[in-house]
């Protein structure tokens, strides 16, 4: 029996032109993150993303949030568990209020009713790295051989890289 033609068949979802817009990555990264941040009792990055915000600077760097567990059956009034480092947990105590208001205001609703202190559980991101030293003057033999330089941008580059090398000491640092 003789085949006959059929239809065309429809084109497959990756033969589809793709089109709209490019998607921040602050859209995508709170798809992937949310999920991994649900596995710990977050329905919201916030927490982790505005700690030092909610606690404070001094706190932040010695304090972190573990999990946000609700009663069952709610979504308000739930207890944040915060780990926190050597004696920095009765002190948190004292601003135990400030920190709840802090973290609904920023969740937007009445997520936080109580904070459970785990003392010693925490795991800290070393400190931030001091800024680099402002820079110092330069040799008179680099600034002649800049003033040689007929474009503006690029001495203005050279000039700053030359500062940069004049900072410096030791090997430069890859990141």
């Amino acid at each position: 029996m003789p085949k006959t033609p059929s239809k065309a068949a429809p084109p497959k979802p990756q033969d589809k032109p793709r089109g709209g817009r490019a998607k921040p990555i602050a859209e995508l990264v709170s798809d992937v993150g949310g999920q991994a941040f649900k596995r710990f009792g977050f329905t919201h990055s916030a927490l982790n993303d505005r700690w030092a915000e909610i606690v404070g600077p001094q706190f932040a760097r010695h304090s972190r949030p573990l999990r946000l567990r609700f009663p069952r059956g709610q979504k308000d009034g739930g207890t944040l568990a915060v780990a926190a480092t050597g004696a920095l947990a009765p002190m948190l105590r004292h601003v135990e209020a400030q920190i709840i208001e802090r973290a609904n205001r920023i969740l937007g609703f009445a997520a936080v009713a109580r904070i459970a202190i785990e003392q010693g559980a925490a795991t800290m991101a070393p400190p931030p790295e001091p800024p680099p030293p402002p820079p110092g003057p330069l040799p008179e033999a680099t600034r002649t051989t800049l003033r040689d330089i007929a474009d503006p941008e690029l001495r203005a580059t050279l000039q700053s890289l030359a500062e940069a090398l004049a900072t410096s000491n030791g090997m430069p640092k890859i990141r």
